[in-house]
């Protein structure tokens, strides 16, 4: 046999690897949302009044870039939105998706949203607007 058709020879363990350090769990891929002490009750407010809810944050325009919160359904959504998150919120039987723009999310997607509710008359078309109240999001970036 030559050199070409003779058989390899074992490989040998290598000594010199280390052992593998624990990996970081990676970021979230899209922001928590979260909600205050008075988004809270305000959603339990609406929900005791209007049945299950949604909402939806949208890019801007006429709802002034506010989450507009509807009765669940109500506000349709497609291939230009993303579901952020079910909030789960204390006192409410189902959870309350938060709908966001494709656009807007690709802006917003190293943030945590908070959902807090300010005084003052927001949009027509959320379901909070004749309470005397606005939804009104704060964010951080995703990490702090």
């Amino acid at each position: 046999m030559d050199k070409q058709t003779s058989p390899r020879e074992p490989l040998k363990p290598l000594k010199s690897l280390k052992p593998l350090e624990p990996q970081k769990p990676p970021e979230p891929r899209e922001p928590r949302v979260e909600v205050t002490p008075a988004a809270a009750e305000l959603i339990r407010r609406l929900r005791a009044d209007h049945g299950p809810l949604m909402f939806h944050q949208s890019g801007g325009c006429c709802d002034g870039s506010a989450p507009m919160c509807y009765p669940a359904g109500e506000f349709r959504t497609g291939n230009s939105d993303v579901l952020l998150q079910s909030l789960e919120v204390e006192g409410v039987a189902e959870p309350v998706p938060f709908w966001m723009s494709v656009s807007q999310y690709e802006a917003w997607r190293h943030t945590r949203l908070i959902v807090d509710v300010v005084k003052g008359r927001g949009s027509g078309f959320s379901l909070e607007a004749p309470e005397g109240v606005r939804f009104l999001i704060r964010s951080r970036l995703v990490g702090t």
